[in-house]
């Protein structure tokens, strides 16, 4: 078994075959999941990469178990303990050859239509060849000329990039909430059961939302201090609400009959996440009490010593990691591509309610292939690509961007640290508490368009 999986992950690795584990008793997999999967993989990398270039801890820790540490660093000629390989710079380095690894693929497979081209054999198979490529993409941008003035053009470069692929985020969240409540309506004139589904879990996802409403008020907010906090808990709550009786109102239910609450829930929960991670990130402040500085509108999880960061980088490195996987399996499918478009109501005629309904292809029966020794490989597009390969590789470009701005804390990248990524930072504040109010925009406007614009919405 040994020798045909590694003829097996041969072929992968040099040649044009689909990528797939040597273990013939796992799942069959499907070619272009495959290739989203090891592109994803690729950009884990470098993403972990970036993240230990940032840790002083893990510096620290290579330089001191690392034998012959000092004198790689000078045969490297990286400065005193490689200091040009660490901090901020460096993850602009490494982030800049990510990105024109994929920007140079969406250039590259821009209008592939059918996989039987050499185009879409490069984009699918010779993995190692690759890889190597994308280390020497991220190895070339050490050895950029007039390095100050490149780290300070592409820092706004990341920045807009940055932006851009939030914006590409929200919209893909509200089809999501779309899609769901589009998919699981489709059962409800087959089963009732699916209308207590729909039902509950509304009312549960309304139930965090307020919880996560009530819980800010909480903590994050005081009689004497925190006038922003409060200003934005009530505008956001204020503006969930109103999008929520929007969805619900008969001049939308005219043009939207799928139109409900559950993807204004779905709306409403990740607004407050966002608020919450907002109000967590933004500076501290003091007040006078009894003659002594206090610290106020925190969470108390270490005696006000600190803000709330365990929490929020858990769960914000969670939903991180989650969008960008989100993106490679999903996202860049036929059907969720259309997110970049107005959303249309457009139901399948054989539209089947499913529990797990974002995991369906858009496709359904395929040739299977037998991989010497290993998982079954399903080709799935023989008869043409079922993704756009540009705006894949080009979704990946801006993540790249979004991951090296985060990562270095935005624009208070000169002290950043991984193990502070998240302290107070009036940059991170602002651009969390604009994600909101852009992902409110977009929810009403799917809303409202389809009746602004009747005539283009017609079936």
């Amino acid at each position: 078994m040994c020798a045909p999986c590694c003829l097996s992950q041969l072929a992968c690795c040099c040649g044009s075959a689909a990528c797939s584990l040597c273990c013939g008793c796992c799942p069959k997999i499907k070619q272009s999941t495959s290739t989203r999967f090891m592109y994803a993989l690729f950009f884990m990398l470098v993403t972990v990469t970036c993240v230990i270039m940032m840790s002083p801890t893990v510096e620290t820790a290579m330089r001191e178990h690392i034998p012959f540490y000092t004198d790689m660093c000078n045969k490297l000629n990286a400065g005193e303990n490689c200091s040009t390989l660490v901090g901020y710079s460096a993850v602009y380095k490494v982030c800049f050859g990510m990105a024109c690894f994929f920007f140079l693929f969406s250039v590259f497979t821009i209008r592939v239509r059918t996989s039987t081209g050499c185009r879409a054999a490069v984009h699918n198979g010779f993995w190692f060849f690759k890889f190597v490529a994308l280390l020497a993409c991220c190895a070339g941008g050490f050895f950029l000329p007039n390095q100050e003035k490149f780290l300070e053009v592409w820092r706004y470069v990341g920045a807009a990039g940055g932006f851009l692929f939030i914006i590409i985020q929200l919209m893909l969240l509200v089809q999501f909430a779309h899609r769901w409540n589009q998919n699981w309506s489709s059962g409800v004139k087959y089963n009732k059961v699916w209308y207590a589904a729909l039902a509950l879990v509304t009312l549960v996802l309304f139930s965090v939302a307020v919880g996560a409403l009530v819980f800010m008020i909480m903590f994050y907010t005081d009689p004497e201090a925190c006038f922003l906090n409060k200003l934005f808990l009530g505008v956001n709550g204020g503006l969930c609400f109103v999008v929520s009786l929007l969805a619900i109102s008969p001049c939308i239910q005219t043009f939207q009959p799928t139109s409900g609450l559950l993807q204004s829930a779905i709306i409403s929960v990740y607004v407050m996440y966002l608020t919450f991670s907002a109000l967590a990130s933004k500076p501290i402040e003091m007040v006078e009490r009894n003659g002594k500085n206090a610290t106020v509108c925190v969470f108390p999880y270490k005696s006000g010593q600190q803000s709330d960061t365990n929490i929020v980088t858990g769960v914000g490195t969670a939903i991180l990691f989650g969008c960008i996987l989100y993106s490679c399996l999903i996202s860049t499918t036929k059907r969720s591509s259309t997110a970049l478009q107005v959303y249309r109501n457009d139901m399948p005629e054989n539209e089947r309610a499913r529990c797990c309904f974002c995991c369906v292809d858009d496709t359904e029966d395929y040739d299977d292939e037998k991989t010497a020794g290993g998982q079954n490989v399903k080709y799935d597009e023989k008869e043409g690509t079922i993704y756009s390969y540009c705006y894949f590789h080009f979704v990946f470009f801006l993540g790249s961007l979004y991951v090296m701005m985060t990562v270095t804390n935005w624009f208070h990248y000169e002290n950043a640290k991984i193990e502070r990524l998240l302290d107070g930072s009036w940059s991170v504040f602002w651009i969390k508490m604009a994600s909101c109010w852009v992902c409110l925009f977009l929810y009403m406007w799917t809303l409202v368009v389809p009746m602004l614009f009747p005539k283009r919405f017609q079936a």
